[in-house]
């Protein structure tokens, strides 16, 4: 890697270092460097582009890295990657994509991944986007996460899209059986003409399986933001979904809720606010000596810390 990819990579991923303890990096659309241990394995897919990350059961604190870089204008990179955890394994898996893009042809990245939690396995997910460059072409990058956890399992999800994502469409779904915990954390943030979408389709198939969805966003300029969430509830079970955005300049946000009641014992709640700063908040901020775009922008990364 060079100097260039090396800022890119930290930008989405910056507690990787070459001491890590397994990762795979892939950059314009080739794995250049992977790193295995004796509970954590990665696997290059046969089949089709991508890769295989086995946990081993009973793993404690285990942690890989897959981050995945862009250099290349006009490259639409589409990787399959799927996560097998063992039963009472504990991982922390730390992806994302960093597009930089100088030249007037789009750069695409799309990631697919797919995660399958064996009986009280436990991961954390975190994800981060982020795009930059001086050229015409556009940065669009196009997650898609499935989730598939068995009982007793647990997992939470972060997920950032930092700043420069021309186009994005964010989908999630997820299968959750007896006693299951997910909880997903969203943070987007949107300028000029940019546009991002995201949908989480979740079914509660399991008693006492439940869900939590935080999604916060900020829409700036001219840009435009859709959120759907579809949460269907089929036995006793618990969900809470949370939409908050802030709208600046021409911004734009939708709110699309649906929530599916199929058992007498399911809870199924949606709350969504969007709206502008309050002035109140800027006043208070201003007697401090900040400006108004200063107090501005002190609000909003509050709001997405």
């Amino acid at each position: 890697m060079n100097n260039q990819d090396k800022e890119l990579l930290k930008e989405i991923n910056d507690s990787f270092n070459e001491e890590s303890e397994s990762y795979n990096i892939r950059k314009n659309g080739k794995s250049i460097a992977r790193k295995v241990n004796d509970y954590i394995n990665i696997v290059t897919k046969e089949d089709k582009s991508g890769i295989d990350v086995y946990v081993k059961e009973n793993t404690l604190f285990g942690i890989v890295h897959i981050p995945v870089i862009i250099t290349e204008s006009g490259l639409t990179d589409v990787v399959y990657n799927d996560f097998h955890i063992g039963k009472n394994a504990n991982v922390i898996i730390f992806a994302g994509c960093g597009i930089h893009n100088d030249e007037h042809k789009d750069s695409e990245h799309d990631g697919i991944h797919r995660f399958y939690l064996e009986s009280g396995a436990k991961v954390k997910y975190v994800e981060k986007h982020y795009g930059e460059g001086k050229g015409s072409g556009k940065k669009v990058l196009n997650p898609t996460t499935e989730i598939y956890m068995k009982d007793h399992s647990s997992m939470t999800m972060d997920s950032v899209q930092i700043k420069g994502v021309d186009d994005t469409v964010r989908i999630t779904k997820a299968e959750l059986e007896d006693n299951t915990t997910l909880e997903i954390s969203e943070k987007i943030r949107t300028t000029g003409n940019e546009t991002a979408k995201t949908e989480f389709n979740v079914n509660l198939n399991g008693e006492n399986a439940s869900v939590h969805v935080t999604s916060r966003s900020v829409a700036e300029g001219s840009s435009y933001q859709e959120f759907i969430s579809n949460i269907t509830g089929n036995t006793k079970c618990y969900a809470h979904v949370e939409c908050d955005a802030i709208i600046k300049e021409n911004g734009k946000v939708k709110a699309i809720p649906e929530i599916y009641a199929k058992n007498i014992d399911a809870n199924l709640i949606h709350e969504a606010a969007i709206g502008k700063i309050a002035g109140e908040q800027l006043k208070k901020l201003m007697t401090l000596g900040l400006n108004e775009s200063e107090a501005e922008e002190v609000i909003i990364k509050g709001f997405l810390k």
